[in-house]
Parts: structure tokens; sequence; C-alpha cells
């Protein structure tokens, strides 16, 4: 079976700054991946050329085996691949239930009274149901993510790509949505999940890979990746001999 999501050999550059280096991904059905890394590694420019933002300079996305790598964003989102940004940015004027429907009929070409029932189950499963008919502007901080993850479950994807949703958050709060996250995947959405909060990755993910410079210099199970000298040394600072 293929891969819910490939990359094969893509590379991107803006100038001089390489953000990705012939870089090869793989991404199962129902399989959790994390990706770390210092910033400027590439990280969400790998997430802007999965998403449709940015176009890689050479290389090719897959989507359940299919080239999707010219395809724009919105054709990758109803063919099932959605994202949460790292700044969650709703609609503020509008209620929380109205962003829902907004993402929930624009994101997959449905009349917007077909997709309420949808909207009151996701405003439910994450914990927003008594915050429906408040203006989104309003919300707090922890509120606005999950009505950021909320609105790209809307479109019913098939891949969910988290830039680092945790990050600003206060420990209770970053475990209200890892909860959230992993009842997202019992639902059997893969996901790849950018991340600062390396706890809250080890509480999802079934892969680890850590980007450098453009490249994955270290990938597999999450605690030897962890503990492995190189990602010690490149991207927690610690000399690769102690």
């Amino acid at each position: 079976m293929a891969p819910i999501l490939a990359f094969d050999k893509i590379s991107k550059r803006f100038g001089a700054i390489v953000v990705a280096d012939c870089v090869d991904l793989t991404l199962a059905e129902g399989e959790a991946l994390g990706i770390i890394g210092p910033n400027g590694a590439g990280k969400t420019s790998l997430f802007g050329i999965a998403s449709g933002t940015i176009a890689p300079d050479a290389g090719c996305v897959r989507f359940a085996g299919e080239d999707i790598t010219r395809l724009a964003p919105d054709q990758r989102c109803r063919k099932g691949v959605a994202r949460a940004f790292q700044i969650p940015r709703p609609f503020g004027g509008m209620t929380t239930f109205e962003n829902m429907v907004v993402a929930a009929a624009f994101g997959s070409r449905r009349r917007e009274r077909d997709v309420y029932g949808q909207c009151v189950e996701l405003l439910h499963q994450c914990g927003l149901v008594s915050r429906a008919n408040r203006p989104a502007g309003s919300l707090n901080l922890l509120d606005r993510k999950r009505l950021e993850l909320a609105r790209a479950l809307a479109t019913r994807p098939r891949v969910l790509l988290l830039d680092e949703v945790a990050g600003g958050l206060t420990e209770h709060e970053c475990a209200t949505l890892v909860a959230l996250i992993k009842d997202v995947r019992r639902g059997g959405v893969s996901i790849i999940w950018i991340e600062h909060v390396v706890h809250a990755l080890l509480a999802i993910v079934d892969q680890l890979a850590v980007l450098h410079a453009g490249r994955f210099i270290a990938a597999g199970e999450p605690l030897a990746v962890i503990r492995s000298p190189a990602v010690r040394e490149i991207y927690m600072g610690i000399p690769a001999d102690v």
C-alpha cells in the first residue's frame, strides 16, 4: 500500500538559504510522525510544500500514491490534507460556530446547512461547544488553538499537519491539547507534528525525525532519536561525548 503522504527528493531554496535538500519522507496511513529541529531548519517550509503554499524547486509530493506536486492548496485540502498553524487566526468577528461552518463548507465544497451537524460534533470533541456563540476573537489562547484544530478537522482530513500547536501553552493547557490530539488519532487521521515542546510529541508520535539545515539527520523510534549523539549536539546543544 502506498504511503498516505510522501516526499520524493524534495529540494527548495530561497536564495542562499536551503530549506529542503533532497528530502525523502513517508507517512503511513494512521501513523503519527513528529519533526523537531532548530529554528531555521526548514520545518515550516516542509509543511508549506506539503500543503501547497510553497512550490518545491525539485522533487515530488504524493498523496495516497497520486502526484499532487502541482495542485493548489484548496485542491489538496479537498483531497484530505489539512493544516493547523502555529498562530491561530480565526475570523475574529464571527462566532466560533460560524468559523467552523466556513471551514467545513468551503473546505469540502458542501452546503452550509449540510455541515451544521458535523460542526456541532467537532465543537463537542474539541471542548468548544460552550463557546459556540462567542466571537472567535474573544477566545483565550488555548481555545483559539482548539478552534484552529477543529477548523482543520472540519475539512475531513486524512492527513493533519500540526505546526507547533503547543507553543505558548501552560503545562496544564498542553496536556489538554495532547489529549485532544490523541482522540483525533483514534479517529484514524494520520498526523505530522512539528513541535518544540518535545514531551508533547513523545506522548503522541510513533516515529520522530530531526531536521537540520534542510536535511533529516536522524529518524526512528522517538526515544532512540532523542538520545542519539548527533541530535544531542546539533539540536539540544549538548556535546556528543557527554
